[in-house]
C-alpha cells in the first residue's frame, strides 16, 4: 500500500511525496506549502482526484478534458510526464520523467490505486 510523505524544509516550509509499496516515488507536490494543515489540504486533494481522467496532450490534435484531469505530456528532454490538476485548474502534483509512456499511464493508474487509501506520514524537519 502507498503512502503520503510530508516533508518540512529548513525554510519551515511543507512538501509531500506520494509513494507506492516499494517505496518508488509516483508523485510529488506542485508547490511548497507554508503550513502543515495547508500541505495536508493538498493530500486530499490528491485523494480526492486521484482517478481524474487522462489527457493525453502527447497525440497532435488532443482533446481538451476538463477538470480534474491528468495532463500527459513530453517535457523538454524528451521524456514523458504528467500533471495532475484539481477541479479549479490548479497543478497539485507532478511527476518525474518516464523514458516510455506506458511507464508514466502506469504511475498515474497507481496514483489511482493507492492514494485514496493511502497513510499519511510526517517526517522531521529534512535537511
Amino acid at each position: 500500500m502507498g503512502k503520503f510523505v510530508i516533508s518540512k524544509a529548513k525554510n519551515g516550509e511543507y512538501t509531500f511525496n506520494l509513494k507506492a509499496g516499494n517505496g518508488e516515488v509516483i508523485l510529488s507536490a506542485s508547490e511548497t506549502y507554508a503550513s502543515l494543515d495547508s500541505c495536508k489540504a493538498g493530500v486530499e486533494s490528491v485523494r480526492k482526484n486521484a482517478n481524474a481522467h487522462v489527457e493525453d496532450q502527447t497525440k497532435e490534435g488532443f482533446e481538451q478534458l476538463t477538470h480534474p484531469k491528468f495532463e500527459l505530456y513530453t517535457d523538454k528532454a524528451g521524456e514523458t510526464r504528467f500533471r495532475l490538476k484539481a477541479r479549479n485548474g490548479e497543478n497539485i502534483g507532478r511527476s518525474e520523467g518516464y523514458k516510455a509512456k506506458a511507464s508514466a499511464l502506469n504511475g498515474i493508474a497507481s496514483i489511482g490505486k493507492n492514494a485514496p487509501d493511502a497513510d499519511v506520514v510526517v517526517e522531521e524537519e529534512s535537511e
